[in-house]
């Protein structure tokens, strides 16, 4: 069995916030792939999801501890089904990458991520991280308040691409293989080349000494 956690906080005025997007990916996954409904376990403080990706048993997870205190939440659900550490995949936000791309990587620091510093305090350091960016507000004193805050609607060109790729994806992040999640990811979110303007009739080709005539 593998432990896709997502990180936020619970409740509904936080449903949007920068800060939810591992909730939402999580809940892209159970979407997707026809998980079965979230329910609330107080004995794991968190809400829970159970599937299936490529035959192998998922169990996905929203803590409901707020996320200064995902790791309780994480810890008693890994200790319960007796997982090992390198079976839990953690799903962030990352502010140090721009908004849309993303990394995965198994073990690491925290980042100061206090979700990330919370589950390594229940369980070690050797978990999966799988960072989405979401972007840096450009001041330290503006972060909380943009993590807190909704995503902008403009964002949407951007967040809900991701986060359909990335559930469509996930039976491939269950390999191992993060470079191979990742490239496919952004295979599917790339923005599509714009056509190549056809030069106009009787004007030869444009090249680098010879522009068209409506370059000039």
């Amino acid at each position: 069995m593998r432990l896709l956690v997502g990180l936020g906080n619970p409740g509904s005025r936080y449903a949007r916030h920068r800060h939810n997007v591992g909730f939402l990916a999580v809940e892209a996954i159970a979407a997707c792939h026809g998980f079965g409904p979230w329910r609330e376990r107080t004995k794991f403080a968190a809400e829970l999801s159970e599937g299936a990706l490529d035959g192998e048993p998922v169990l996905l997870v929203k803590p409901a501890t707020f996320m200064n205190e995902s790791g309780q939440a994480v810890g008693a659900v890994m200790h319960f089904h007796k997982l090992e550490v390198g079976d839990i995949y953690a799903f962030h936000d990352e502010l140090d990458l721009a908004p849309g791309k993303l990394r995965v990587k198994k073990g690491g620091g925290t980042a100061g991520h206090n979700g990330l510093r919370s589950i390594e305090a229940h369980i070690g350091n050797g978990f999966w991280r799988v960072r989405i960016g979401i972007g840096h507000p450009g001041d330290r004193e503006l972060v909380k308040h943009y993590v807190l805050s909704d995503f902008w609607v403009e964002d949407r060109t951007w967040l809900e691409p991701l986060i359909n790729a990335m559930a469509a994806e996930a039976p491939l992040l269950l390999k191992g293989d993060g470079s191979a999640y990742m490239s496919r990811v952004a295979h599917l979110t790339a923005a599509p080349k714009p056509p190549k303007e056809k030069p106009s009739e009787g004007e030869p080709p444009a090249t680098p000494d010879r522009p068209r005539s409506t370059d000039r």
